[in-house]
């Protein structure tokens, strides 16, 4: 991607309109707005590499809800607010009177006294979208088993740099049907991608998001396939995903996944069906020698620490516009 030209004052951005609102799923936020969301995204990242301060936080606090453990989520939430101006606050779900039986309705009365947003990083997404329903200032996002729509906004933003375009980018996704998948697919569908998404059958993702997608690639011009064969969905990819294919809360399922997912291994055979130029993306952690060979994880045309770092930029997009 061309570098972008840097907005020297955050008042002049046009994300001033988000404030106040929460990032639950990708698609709170329509394809333009998400275009918009990574425009700020490579902006704040220029800024951090020219070394020219960034900082429409100051004063801010950013309250972080944990229930599940974390290396991404958590540095880049707490560096982010801290470039942004502002702080972040760790909090331990099981340390919270939450833990001890407190109702969520509380939490987020109590908690929008104190702190100016929250991100929470949990199991249940209906146990976030409770936690918005009753608090008063934005709530993000950092994990539920059905949506990660911080990691996709940093994926999308990592094929944009690399690629110089968006829509019509072939994107793969070889793996479990998760909740990495769902809201990489939602937001590549918005944007004007062609999707492909293989899964194991008893692993598909959730329906309602298939239709949504589908609905969603038909309004952007954009297309959506989801089928069983890994190299069907990576023929002439641009750029193939893979994910764990046990996620946390599943570990006990772990010998059976194995063999479900044994012909989804995203291996040098498989990459071989896909554009010479492709690019290979995983969220992390990833377990080399089951869903990704080190071949190619580590390879040339591998841009996992690219995705990693865009965490960073692109939540501090997230925080800039909604706090």
């Amino acid at each position: 991607m061309q570098p972008v030209k840097i907005l020297e004052h955050f008042q002049n951005l046009p994300l001033q309109k988000h404030k106040g609102k929460d990032f639950l799923r990708v698609d709170e936020f329509n394809g333009e707005e998400l275009m918009e969301l990574l425009h700020l995204s490579a902006h704040v990242k220029q800024l951090q590499k020219l070394g020219q301060p960034f900082q429409p936080l100051q004063g801010k606090t950013l309250g972080m809800i944990f229930d599940k453990a974390s290396t991404r989520t958590r540095v880049s939430f707490e560096v982010g607010m801290h470039q942004l101006g502002g702080l972040g606050m760790f909090m331990s779900g099981k340390e919270l009177q939450l833990g001890r039986g407190e109702p969520i309705s509380d939490t987020a009365k109590v908690l929008s006294r104190y702190v100016d947003a929250i991100m929470i990083r949990t199991f249940s997404h209906s146990y976030v979208e409770e936690l918005a329903l009753h608090a008063s200032i934005p709530i993000i996002n950092g994990l539920t088993d059905l949506y990660h729509p911080c990691q996709a906004l940093a994926d999308l933003l990592t094929i944009w740099e690399h690629k110089g375009k968006l829509k019509g980018i072939k994107l793969a996704y070889v793996g479990d049907g998760n909740n990495v998948a769902n809201s990489l697919v939602l937001g590549a569908a918005l944007l004007g991608l062609d999707v492909r998404v293989a899964t194991p059958v008893g692993y598909e993702m959730d329906t309602t998001i298939v239709a949504k997608a589908t609905a969603y690639a038909k309004q952007s011009g954009g297309k959506m396939m989801v089928t069983t064969d890994p190299i069907e969905a990576v023929m002439g990819a641009d750029a193939v995903y893979t994910d764990v294919w046990t996620s946390m809360g599943f570990e006990e399922e772990n010998e059976v996944r194995l063999k479900a997912f044994a012909d989804y291994q995203v291996n040098e055979k498989l990459v071989a069906a896909a554009d010479r130029d492709y690019l290979f993306l995983h969220c992390l952690p990833a377990h080399r020698g089951e869903e990704v060979t080190t071949g190619v994880i580590d390879g040339s045309r591998s841009v996992i620490f690219d995705q990693a770092e865009n965490r960073l930029h692109a939540q501090k997009a997230i925080l800039a516009a909604l706090v």
